[in-house]
């Protein structure tokens, strides 16, 4: 089950491990408000018979959601799978499993059985009978993998749709053995790796408490601030210094004014980069840009040519080893120039050798291996050819890191989004010719756009409701409670089959239409894939 993903634009390379599942006999079910092409069929361009041959047909099911629906379709699936256990005891649910790992069914099991099939069509849009045929697709599964990206993750109720994967998981056993589980498809901006190593505003204490038993110092037990509640302290003034290590933070956030005015507030601003974007052009103050290595580059310290480890989606940790000549003699890596600050900041305060650390990058992965869990032996397992896989309790073992040691099946209220006569509601999506908020052109092939990306996707039949034409030029308005209406002028409409009552439009352009306050529950996402809007022909 592939939900709230396009592989086809945002991970390519997961249609070539979709294709040799597909190839293997795996039945494949996309759930999703637009029909992207990387999810319907599939041309492998690495092959020639890609070029030349027909699309290989991905999706076995494609289930066409209303934005925001997929909590509701994944409690009516699970309503399904109990309903055909009661009708034929001891052959659908893994009672074993159920007993001996998990906790919370039977409140779950009781929540289901009130569930409304009228909410279920008004969240989802998606017949009954759509719904009959991929919870017997999910019955008839030896084995059931569901992944997911930001489709799901970036709604108010997002953390509770996770909830209902894990519980359509758990129910029959589809944790901890070969070819079932959740698959999270992380790294939405590179940063796959950086929560194993303790980038996070919210740390746990044991980890912490190894920081400190390995160099000497109580680290700070507050917790910092994200991305959404760090732009609210700069736009208060609690915050005056803003340092970015990569990225592009004012072309990827929410609310795209309001963050930029922002960040016009700090005292100094510093970015690490390989390259330059919109967020090195919004300043305060002062400004700093440190150009630094990528690592395709080759990195060059006193004991010699360096390499620095990555993690991907999967959890699969390998090293990289930059090939190309640096693009000059004065450029730093990033690891100098951050342990650089440490030791003009610290000197050898505590006794931390920060230019042992620049000189020789093993230095930094015996810290690693001594602090970070599942890391041990970490320099010898990153020279290996394909590295290691990262420990996971419930994937390996069935080990379950809560309170009583099992899975937690969870009671989860419905939600969705009511989206008023004459409105539609909006998400933001890549195009084809971008990674993140890099554009490479103007063109999204697989939808067809050329030589533009202001544009917004809409079903013909909203159109034709809302007065407007394919191809006609509009305004378009987003609507939040108590605050002025945002706006993003002069889009092309574009008609589209999208979900009914649902539209798209590119980010990063379409960031300034969502509330820095519309965040998901929990894990205060911004909600980019519910922004309710109304169109208005351009004036």
């Amino acid at each position: 089950m592939i939900m709230g993903q396009n592989p086809g634009t945002n991970h390519p390379r997961m249609l070539t491990a979709i294709q040799h599942a597909k190839k293997n006999g795996a039945s494949i079910v996309a759930i999703n408000p637009l029909p992207e092409a990387g999810l319907i069929g599939y041309k492998d361009p690495q092959q020639v018979r890609g070029y030349l041959g027909k699309a290989l047909k991905i999706a076995d099911q494609f289930i066409q959601i209303r934005s925001g629906g997929d909590m509701a379709l994944l409690q009516a699936v699970s309503r399904r799978v109990l309903a055909a256990e009661a009708a034929a005891p001891g052959t659908v649910l893994d009672h074993e499993f159920i007993e001996r790992y998990c906790d919370g069914f039977e409140a779950f099991a009781e929540h289901l059985a009130a569930l409304d099939d009228g909410e279920v069509a008004r969240a989802t849009g998606v017949p009954s009978e759509e719904i009959d045929e991929l919870a017997a697709r999910y019955i008839g599964a030896e084995r059931v993998i569901v992944c997911w990206a930001m489709g799901i993750t970036q709604h108010r109720k997002g953390v509770d749709t996770i909830k209902e994967i894990v519980n359509l998981l758990l129910l029959r056993g589809n944790i901890g053995r070969p070819g079932a589980g959740a698959s999270p498809i992380r790294g939405h901006s590179n940063v796959q790796g950086d929560r194993t190593m303790g980038v996070w505003e919210q740390m746990p204490d044991s980890f912490l408490d190894a920081l400190a038993a390995e160099f000497g110092f109580d680290p700070p037990r507050d917790h910092g601030v994200d991305a959404v509640h760090g732009i609210r302290a700069l736009d208060a003034g609690r915050v005056k210094v803003w340092v970015g290590l990569g990225g592009n933070l004012l072309g990827a956030i929410s609310d795209t004014r309001v963050a930029e005015s922002a960040m016009r507030k700090t005292r100094l601003s510093v970015q690490l980069s390989t390259k330059l974007n919109r967020s090195h052009v919004v300043t305060g103050e002062e400004a700093l840009i440190l150009p630094v290595l990528g690592r395709t580059e080759v990195d060059l310290q006193e004991s010699g040519p360096q390499y620095v480890t990555v993690e991907d989606s999967v959890c699969a940790v390998h090293a990289s080893h930059g090939q190309i000549p640096p693009i000059s003699d004065q450029v730093r890596s990033e690891t100098a120039v951050v342990a650089g600050m440490a030791h003009a900041t610290l000197g050898d305060r505590h006794g931390i050798d920060w230019p042992a650390m620049i000189r020789d990058y093993d230095v930094i992965r015996d810290h690693i291996a001594r602090v970070v869990p599942g890391c041990a032996d970490y320099n010898a397992k990153t020279r290996t050819r394909d590295g290691f896989v990262l420990p996971n309790g419930p994937r390996d073992e069935r080990r379950f890191d809560t309170a009583t040691g099992r899975a937690r099946i969870t009671v989860n209220e419905l939600e969705h989004v009511e989206c008023p006569p004459g409105r539609l509601l909006l998400q933001t999506v890549r195009s084809h010719d971008q990674f993140n908020t890099t554009i490479y052109s103007l063109n999204d092939r697989y939808r067809g756009i050329k030589k533009g990306r202001h544009v917004v996707f809409v079903h013909p039949d909203d159109l034709a409701e809302l007065g407007l034409r394919d191809g006609q030029h509009v305004d378009v308005y987003s609507e939040w409670a108590d605050q002025p209406d945002r706006v993003l002028r002069g889009l092309r409409v574009v008609a589209f089959p999208t979900a009914r009552g649902c539209a798209a439009a590119y980010f990063p352009e379409a960031n300034v239409l969502v509330p820095l306050d519309s965040t998901a529950l929990e894990s205060n996402t911004p909600v980019s894939k519910a922004v309710v809007v109304r169109l208005e022909p351009a004036g």
